[in-house]
């Protein structure tokens, strides 16, 4: 069965078929939460909450054809706010965990991302995080595809000076 149709069956509240939309996708998902919250446990409680949302709300879908643009929107929405709630960006697990290794140029990737603007980040996570097209992205934000495109080219700029700045031009 192609996804389109476990999506339809999915929307009329077919459990069998809504565990299977989610097990299409958790990849996707677990990457979207990991990318926002940094940390496996964080990560997998995200999804956890994500499916229960998604399932309460599944029969609300009007176009199964974006199922997956509507569950990771989910995911993003439920990060930002874990975010907002616990007032961090980086966990102090994460952090101590690349304190420690050597090849520190991940760490300056993930500081100088930490610099740029919440939609920026955004934008960067599902662009090369998760390896969301474009125009997904578009989908997703609400905005035109030139605008996505824009607001990456300014976010890219962005980390290419702070990594500069800090000696490392070889990262972006």
């Amino acid at each position: 069965m192609e996804e389109l149709e476990i999506a339809k069956k999915a929307i009329q509240r077919d459990e069998q078929a809504f565990l299977q939309l989610m097990q299409m996708h958790k990849a996707a998902l677990y990457r979207t939460a990991y990318a926002f919250l940094k940390n496996e446990h964080d990560a997998i409680e995200a999804m956890q909450e994500v499916t229960f949302r998604a399932y309460q709300k599944i029969h609300t879908v009007k176009e199964p054809n974006y199922i997956k643009t509507w569950l990771v929107r989910i995911m993003i929405n439920y990060c930002q706010t874990q975010l907002k709630k616990n007032k961090r960006f980086l966990s102090s697990d994460f952090l101590q965990e690349q304190r420690y290794d050597e090849n520190s140029s991940y760490l300056d990737i993930e500081e100088a991302i930490s610099t740029l603007s919440e939609k920026e980040q955004q934008l960067i996570y599902m662009k090369y995080y998760q390896d969301s097209k474009i125009k997904e992205i578009a989908e997703i934000e609400s905005i035109p595809e030139g605008t996505v495109k824009s607001r990456l080219h300014k976010a890219l700029k962005s980390l290419r000076d702070f990594l500069t700045e800090k000696g490392g031009t070889d990262h972006v």
